[in-house]
């Protein structure tokens, strides 16, 4: 599906405010309801609007450490793969995994209450999967986080 400019201002009210009524998106970006709910429901459809969720306040529920696991590996078998994979899935802390190139293999992005709750989350992974080096990183500061796409 091709996007055009009605179908972008509509991207950008919803990354901005999901839960907005179909009323307040149509009057920002200059077209009536039915219209506006035809275009999200066809881009629904076409796979460019995804789940909507809610934002929650990490800090505000006790969530006060983010870590940046850095992984590197020795083993890249389809069966360490899945294992791992799964391991990554199971876990909530986990909010993003990405495989990377070059000399890391794998980057984590763990959120977790403190370092206790870090290193059982840390010797619970070790224990399911068998990895060659860990790096945690402790976030000290978070600067910019967004979802939003620069449309």
């Amino acid at each position: 599906m091709k996007i055009d400019d009605t179908d972008r201002k509509i991207l950008v009210e919803l990354q901005t405010d999901a839960a907005q009524s179909l009323d307040d998106i149509a009057g920002k970006v200059g077209s009536s309801k039915t219209p506006v709910w035809n275009r999200i429901r066809k881009m629904k459809e076409a796979g460019i609007i995804g789940a909507q969720v809610v934002q929650l306040d990490a800090d505000a529920l006790g969530f006060e450490a983010c870590f940046f696991v850095l992984i590197r590996t020795s083993e890249h078998d389809a069966a360490w793969q899945r294992a791992f994979l799964k391991a990554l899935q199971d876990r909530p802390e986990v909010q993003e995994a990405h495989r990377l190139a070059g000399d890391i293999d794998y980057i984590l992005k763990v959120r977790v209450k403190n370092a206790r709750a870090y290193d059982a989350f840390y010797q619970a992974l070790i224990a399911e999967v068998k990895v060659h080096n860990v790096t945690a990183l402790l976030s000290m500061e978070e600067i910019k986080s967004t979802t939003a796409l620069p449309l």
